[in-house]
């Protein structure tokens, strides 16, 4: 059975619960601006930038539109701040389950791991749960042009390593984030509800059930299947 060369993991939904603290982080700014956002617009901020994510924000106010760039950018990290507070109470206790077996096993197989996240706080966020050295690359969101989506950041993390994309299988609870390994030839991962993950390889309800045996079954299965070319 072939083993995959590298894996990569989203942070938000996957690795800890950070989103919580993006939504409430975000619902605080927006209530700044006089707008009511809920868990359901939230599901449309998971897995892209933070200025993408503040222009959704203010499209739901016509009367915030024409914005100056310079005050977009200090709303957003006006957000920043607000995420930062909440995060200095991020222990090892927030590893969502199955998460540090899952990595254990990767490391003990001698796979690469890698975190292809949007976050800029997203090695603060690490190393605050304890799991920062156990990363062989964690992608800087600055040096990615473009968001997911796009496939950018993946396919950042399998040059790095010189892997080729088929090698690799990412790990997203967003479908912004399956949308993006998808489009880079990669195997995926959806830790989530199905119907908002549906165009995953493989999905799991919860990260408790992230299984390594089971996953690199899965892979070898769409290997097999995939078209000559």
């Amino acid at each position: 059975m072939t083993k995959p060369k590298l894996f990569i993991f989203d942070l938000d939904g996957v690795i800890t619960d950070t989103a919580e603290f993006h939504f409430l982080a975000w619902k605080q700014l927006a209530e700044e601006l006089g707008i009511t956002i809920d868990r359901r617009f939230n599901e449309e901020l998971k897995g892209i930038s933070r200025m993408e994510s503040l222009e959704k924000i203010l499209a739901l106010d016509p009367a915030l539109q024409g914005m100056p760039l310079e005050e977009k950018k200090r709303l957003a990290e006006k957000k920043n701040d607000h995420y930062k507070e909440l995060i200095r109470t991020i222990t090892p206790d927030h590893i969502l389950p199955g998460v540090e077996p899952l990595i254990k096993r990767i490391k003990e197989e001698g796979i690469l791991l890698a975190l292809g996240s949007a976050s800029k706080n997203a090695p603060a966020v690490l190393q605050r749960l304890g799991l920062y050295e156990d990363f062989d690359l964690i992608v800087d969101p600055a040096k990615v042009k473009k968001g997911k989506p796009d496939p950018e950041i993946f396919t950042k993390a399998a040059d790095h390593f010189r892997v080729p994309y088929s090698a690799c299988v990412g790990v997203e609870d967003s479908a912004a984030g399956i949308e993006a390994i998808n489009r880079a030839g990669m195997f995926s991962v959806g830790v989530g509800a199905a119907d908002v993950l549906s165009a995953s390889a493989y999905i799991v309800p919860d990260t408790s059930r992230l299984d390594f045996d089971r996953i690199v079954e899965k892979f070898n299965r769409a290997r097999e299947v995939e078209p000559s070319r």
